[in-house]
């Protein structure tokens, strides 16, 4: 009978343990935040400041939905333990925010907490955590008096319990979000690179894709202070967010500030087009930057040096393979391929054309340490985003249907070492898995 009561006692023991834990959290999200914020008037130029901020924020990506109206949510977000919805962030009273005063907004954008639990991080509020108190009103002003009330449900999460309980998530959000504290530029950056790593850190997000995550899921860095992972590159979405740090292959060294400017602002560039789910971010963010912003964005990327940085020299072009398909050889494996679906657009030399076709030599994309990109594009297609300063849009086709596994391998290899490129190679069967990661419920 001992046993008995022994199991009796430890699962009494749980239990209580449970239910402490979960109260913990409960106290925990309720009290979360500053207490009762107050702020300016909701003025047309306050209102007007928080458009702008929501733009840089791009809440719309996430948060509005084509048939929808506009910030209703609705989008489906998978992550490793379902799908889960966004929300309803219009003033409506019922199903969006009109019932929210200041200091709770500052609890959903700073410190993810909202109605009493602990948000998804799929909410970037790991990196919103340095906006300042005075962009937080004119935020909350603008979704208050800027935003037309939509009366839209919001859609339940498919993961299923126990994974659907919240109050886990207090307990990751004390290990890995950090503390909500004034923006603290480095001592040593101008005033304009502060200013563009007020953007990058925050509101930006940059990090939330170009960052890699733990096991556990939190960014491995939020800032250049934590260490060489921040903006070092990571997958997302099967494509490779590449690093956004300065120097060495796969990076920016190689980028001006001019050009990365231009780049945020209308998503091509001489060195590169905006694919996958950047371009989202430049339709409904970054195009709408100030020139004065996305220069000093420019500045800050330019700013962060990578550790190694002075091992890699600039990029070389080597005309040897075009040398040989100039001179009907095309006996490197891929080379075939590659002029029967890719030289008519990117051009035997490697070159491209710039901002319609991307050049592939010295390509950061076609370089980078991971070519899931380079698989993802061929086999699904990509097309350049439309703005307001590149209002053309140029689309490359899916050859997942054309082109076998073992095709796509021999294609990406053959950029990946041709006209001066250094890269791994990839297999058919790297192919294999994107191709069925990618696949309509595949």
């Amino acid at each position: 009978m001992r046993w008995k009561t022994g199991i009796l006692t430890v699962g009494i023991v749980g239990v209580v343990g449970l239910l402490a834990a979960m109260g913990t959290s409960y106290v925990a999200d309720r009290y979360a935040g500053e207490g009762q914020l107050t702020g300016p008037p909701a003025t047309p130029e306050l209102v007007a400041r928080g458009a702008y901020l929501a733009k840089l924020g791009d809440c719309a990506a996430c948060h509005s939905i084509p048939g929808k109206p506009p910030y209703s949510g609705g989008l489906r977000m998978v992550t490793p333990i379902g799908a889960i919805y966004t929300t309803n962030i219009t003033p409506d009273p019922t199903y969006g925010i009109g019932r929210f005063s200041l200091a709770d907004f500052d609890r959903a954008l700073r410190f993810g907490v909202a109605e009493g639990h602990t948000l998804y991080p799929a909410m970037p509020f790991t990196s919103y955590y340095n906006t300042t108190p005075e962009d937080v009103a004119a935020l909350y002003a603008y979704f208050q008096q800027g935003v037309p009330a939509a009366v839209v449900s919001n859609r339940p999460s498919d993961i299923p319990f126990p994974l659907s309980m919240r109050w886990p998530l207090t307990y990751w959000r004390w290990l890995f979000a950090p503390k909500p504290t004034p923006f603290q530029p480095l001592a040593a950056a101008d005033a304009e690179v502060a200013r563009g790593a007020y953007f990058v850190e925050g509101l930006g997000h940059c990090g939330e894709c170009h960052t890699p995550r733990a096991v556990t899921m939190q960014l491995k860095a939020t800032t250049p202070k934590d260490g060489s992972a921040y903006l070092s590159g990571a997958v997302i979405e099967n494509y490779f967010a590449p690093s956004l740090r300065n120097g060495g292959t796969g990076t920016l060294g190689d980028w001006s500030v001019q050009e990365l400017a231009q780049f945020l602002k209308s998503g091509a560039s001489s060195k590169g087009i905006a694919f996958g789910s950047m371009s989202d971010v430049i339709i409904h963010s970054t195009q709408f930057m100030s020139d004065a912003d996305a220069l000093a964005a420019a500045k800050y990327l330019k700013s962060i040096r990578n550790d190694d940085a002075g091992k890699a020299g600039p990029f070389v072009y080597d005309p040897a393979v075009h040398t040989a398909l100039k001179n009907g050889d095309a006996s490197k494996p891929g080379a075939l391929a590659y002029l029967d679906n890719c030289a008519a657009c990117h051009r035997p030399d490697g070159l491209g054309y710039e901002r319609v076709f991307p050049r592939l030599a010295g390509n950061g994309v076609a370089q980078a340490g991971d070519p899931i990109s380079l698989i993802s594009i061929i086999l699904n297609g990509a097309s350049t985003p439309r703005t307001k300063s590149a209002p053309a849009q140029f689309a490359m086709p899916s050859f997942a249907t054309r082109l076998s596994d073992q095709d796509v391998a021999d294609v990406v290899n053959f950029i990946r070492s041709s006209w001066g490129n250094l890269a791994s190679s990839t297999t058919a069967r790297d192919v294999a898995r994107v191709r069925k990661a990618t696949r309509p419920n595949g």
